[in-house]
């Protein structure tokens, strides 16, 4: 269990190391300070708590749900395909600027988010719960590029 854990915290940290090369540069930006941005827009500070967090609880999360899985294969893919929204949302939204495509990409993270917790409760459990604060995040992260989408 502890190299599963390591190996998914790995996986998970990385992205976020690698989607920060693109949201530190854009977040200074004065392309993003211009953006008029949803009231509910949390203070920069907290972007970083509440990623390390949901990373966290993934981490612990997909390291049960690999024990606990019996298609493996299919768990794989999926988490494969959210670690690529993941990163992927970062340059689209901050690098290329893309709001429209930002708003599907993080939707589309969303939704697989809420697969992950929905289709896996039956092999997980209560561990699902590990999975909340992801999507969560993901439901207020896509109503703040909702809103940039729609006033800008």
């Amino acid at each position: 269990m502890l190299l599963r854990i390591i190996l998914f915290a790995i996986l998970n940290f990385g992205a976020l190391g690698i989607g920060s090369i693109f949201t530190s540069k854009g977040v200074d930006s004065s392309w993003y300070e211009q953006l008029i941005k949803a009231p509910w827009t949390p203070p920069g500070w907290f972007f970083g708590v509440a990623w390390t967090t949901i990373m966290i609880c993934f981490t612990i999360y997909m390291a049960y749900a690999w024990s606990a899985v019996a298609n493996r294969k299919n768990l794989l893919i999926l988490f494969g395909i959210q670690w690529v929204l993941n990163v992927g949302w970062n340059p689209v939204f901050f690098h290329f600027q893309q709001f429209e495509l930002g708003l599907v990409v993080i939707s589309l993270l969303t939704i697989l988010i809420g697969i992950f917790f929905f289709n896996y409760w039956s092999d997980v459990k209560h561990k699902s719960w590990l999975v909340m604060p992801y999507l969560l995040w993901l439901c207020v992260a896509t109503s703040l590029n909702a809103y940039i989408v729609l006033y800008n």
